[in-house]
């Protein structure tokens, strides 16, 4: 029974620090933008090739895509 005076102050220590985390997580605009870095790691990077020019990534055909292995 002596346990249960030493877990409940933990519990409502560990509360505040979540709240706490979730309160600068929101105003640091952690969840401003959701949907944004699942679509930018579909499209195709442009990378800097010798003197600045650059060139879009390796493209395969539409057939390479949809080939299922046998």
């Amino acid at each position: 029974m002596e346990i249960v005076f030493l877990l409940i102050p933990v519990s409502l220590l560990l509360i505040g620090l979540i709240l706490w985390v979730l309160m600068w997580a929101v105003r640091d605009g952690q969840y401003d933008d959701l949907e944004g870095p699942a679509r930018r790691i579909l499209l195709d990077e442009e990378k800097v090739v010798g003197d600045g020019q650059k060139k879009a990534g390796k493209e395969l055909p539409a057939k390479e895509l949809c080939r299922i292995p046998e």
